[in-house]
């Protein structure tokens, strides 16, 4: 709205006769209801404070990011929301601080976690008598959230070319293992069979765990540079039974009890079972080792239009809030002996079947991971049909 037309309306205001002056007000209600209607309709959080730092006006964007209701934050301090100003000084138009801010960005937790673009403009940069400011917040959570997968690729790149030169330095040590295993073994041929018996023994035990080592180096650099998902219909519940059963001395050693609540029928998904067993593998030893004194981990399959989903929920200490959203970075672990690459490979075995994993937890009450993945034949919502718009059926038959 210019602030000519109001200036204009001022001058004339004694002047006018009551049609004129109705007509001027409905032009002001239109010019209102169209300002208020764009403000609702931006991206951009707005809220406008007055010289005590009230909230006088915010629009719908502000209220999403902020967690509140403009008609009943109306009059409350910004303080209460963003803490991390010095809003006195701001509002008193401190050069200092206002240089100081420009723009930066803020990391709240409530309603949920956001980055925000923070910047203030004070409205003496409007009107000189106009005391107060308005505050602009722009969410930049996925921008940032871009960034970090971008970071977090070029990390597991970067470790996939050192995990290739290291098994390949180990690789070949292993390869002249084998083969050297296998001349002694010849060799023994010849000895008395009283003494070949117990040679023959070691050198088997010998080789037994020269291929185990090479299996581990395979599943290994298998799990961090694996090839495109090998997708077809399987039982997620016979793979977590298989997963199970595979870590079940571990498990019991722990003294863990696993409970798994199940339909008794899931629709079969697209899935590579070896990469979603790998996925299982990685969160069900995390949860049991979260447990150290042992405890209970539910797992829950269930159905929904969209997805199948596979909950573990342990009994742990939980994880700090402010380390909730590093969890899948690479290299972040809280154990002395752990490598951080677990969840990583989680994360990127689910997003590889184009699912989504959820991740609630409490400090002392345990965490929760949720793996969502798509399914085939998803139902579509139909709406009932009113009987006066349902057709006939042909012949008079039944419909």
């Amino acid at each position: 709205m210019k602030s000519a037309f109001l200036d204009k309306l001022m001058e004339r205001l004694d002047r006018v006769d009551p049609g004129s002056l109705q007509t001027h007000f409905l032009r002001l209600a239109r010019e209102k209801g169209l300002l208020e209607t764009l403000f609702r309709a931006v991206r951009e959080g707005i809220i406008v404070l007055d010289g005590r730092g009230r909230i006088t006006y915010a629009n719908r964007a502000a209220e999403q990011m902020l967690g509140f209701q403009a008609d009943a934050a109306a009059g409350q301090s910004i303080r209460r929301f963003l803490r991390e100003m010095d809003w006195d000084r701001l509002l008193e138009l401190d050069p200092e601080e206002w240089s100081r801010l420009v723009s930066r960005e803020i990391e709240i937790t409530y309603p949920e976690r956001r980055l925000l673009d923070f910047y203030v403009v004070p409205l003496t940069a409007v009107a000189e008598s106009e005391r107060g400011a308005v505050v602009l917040l722009r969410d930049v959570t996925s921008d940032r959230d871009h960034e970090a997968r971008a970071v977090e690729s070029e990390r597991l790149n970067a470790l996939t070319l050192l995990a290739a030169g290291v098994a390949h330095e180990i690789g070949n040590p292993l390869n002249s293992l084998h083969i050297h295993l296998q001349l002694i073994e010849r060799e023994l041929g010849g000895l008395p069979p009283e003494k070949r018996r117990e040679l023959v023994d070691l050198v088997e035990v010998s080789r037994r765990e020269v291929e185990r080592l090479d299996g581990i180096l395979t599943q290994f650099l298998r799990a961090l540079r694996p090839a495109p998902p090998n997708l077809a219909p399987g039982s997620v519940a016979d793979v977590l039974r298989e997963t199970l059963n595979f870590l079940q001395h571990e498990i019991r050693d722990r003294d863990v009890l696993v409970e798994v609540e199940a339909p008794e029928a899931l629709p079969a998904i697209p899935i590579d079972a070896d990469q979603i067993k790998q996925a299982f593998f990685n969160i069900i030893r995390n949860a049991i080792q979260a447990m150290p004194g042992g405890g209970l981990l539910k797992i829950t399959l269930r159905e929904t239009d969209r997805f199948v989903e596979i909950a573990f929920r342990d009994r742990g200490p939980g994880i700090p809030p402010e380390d909730i959203h590093r969890i899948f970075e690479p290299y972040q672990t809280t154990r002395p002996d752990g490598s951080g690459l677990g969840l990583a490979i989680v994360q990127r075995i689910v997003r590889d079947h184009g699912g989504q994993i959820e991740v609630h937890s409490r400090p002392g009450e345990g965490t929760t991971f949720t793996l969502l993945l798509p399914r085939t034949g998803q139902r579509l919502r139909l709406l009932q049909a009113s009987p006066d718009l349902e057709p006939a059926a042909p012949d008079g038959g039944p419909p």
